[in-house]
């Protein structure tokens, strides 16, 4: 991983989220890339036959994220663990997540670091919040990072799966992690009529795909729940103490994802804990 990107809007939580993306470069030696997408202009269409409405003068706009970037600049490299760390910012203008997914395919990015408020009720199920649209269409593995979670030291980490074979990214992902992280793994199967027949089948599976990934300490809980798995996740993360979440997501689009959704943005979108998207095709 070389370049990290993390969309900030300068909020608290943005602030959070990059210094837990910081923190992830430091061991990575990796750049850190901010990004700040003024999405405003995207919903401010010109009317023509208006002279003057839908066109703006940006300059204090642009000037004040200027100055929120060397704010944010000078206080993490005052950090000494971060005192060396190449940072680059970055200004767009357009939709949050199409933008982000432009500059990742521009600029190679092996990860974005991005902070989640969640969405709920209607505006969960009809538009969702930006994280999920992030991790829906992201080239890239996406870290959402709550606004209430702690500093970023990954002790336990929990990996939900079904074991089939299109989850293997996941367990390669969180192998790559390990070579800098010392953390053991509860791996949560989740319930997948028909794939195996017995516990004993799970548990051998389970060790072939941490076997072949190079994946250690890794540890297989069986969960039967079927109605609510996001809750099931999140309960299972609390009651392990986990430090992260980490989750194979599909990216289905447009009616696919109307009607089957998402587990792993439900996930992220509600999660105490950061949660890693891993996207497999």
């Amino acid at each position: 991983m070389k370049k990290i990107l993390v969309p900030v809007d300068f909020s608290a939580n943005a602030k959070h989220a990059l210094r837990t993306a910081a923190t992830i470069a430091a061991r990575y030696h990796a750049w850190l890339e901010v990004l700040h997408v003024n999405t405003a202009i995207a919903y401010a269409p010109a009317l023509p036959e208006y002279p003057g409405i839908g066109t703006y003068d940006m300059t204090d706009y642009y000037d004040s994220v200027a100055d929120e970037f060397r704010a944010m600049k000078k206080e993490l490299l005052e950090d000494p663990a971060f005192e060396n760390m190449k940072i680059e910012t970055r200004v767009e203008e357009g939709l949050l997540f199409s933008t982000v997914r432009k500059v990742c395919e521009e600029d190679s990015v092996g990860l974005i670091v991005i902070g989640t408020k969640g969405a709920t009720g209607a505006v969960e199920f009809f538009v969702g919040s930006n994280t999920e649209k992030v991790i829906r269409t992201a080239p890239c593995p996406v870290l959402a990072i709550p606004e209430n979670s702690g500093s970023f030291n990954l002790r336990t980490v929990v990996l939900p799966t079904t074991l089939d074979e299109d989850q293997f990214p996941v367990f390669m992902q969180l192998a790559s992690w390990q070579k800098h992280w010392k953390f053991e793994v509860k791996l949560l199967y989740l319930n997948n009529p028909g794939l195996f027949s017995s516990n004993d089948e799970i548990e051998a599976a389970a060790k072939s795909f941490a076997g072949r990934a190079g994946l250690h300490d890794v540890t297989t809980f069986g969960s039967n729940t079927t109605f609510n798995e996001e809750a099931s996740i999140v309960q299972f993360a609390k009651t392990e103490k986990a430090d992260l979440i980490a989750m194979a997501t599909h990216q289905r689009k447009g009616l696919s994802h109307l009607l089957f959704g998402s587990l792993t943005e439900d996930t992220a979108n509600h999660s105490p804990v950061p949660v890693l998207s891993v996207p497999v095709r």
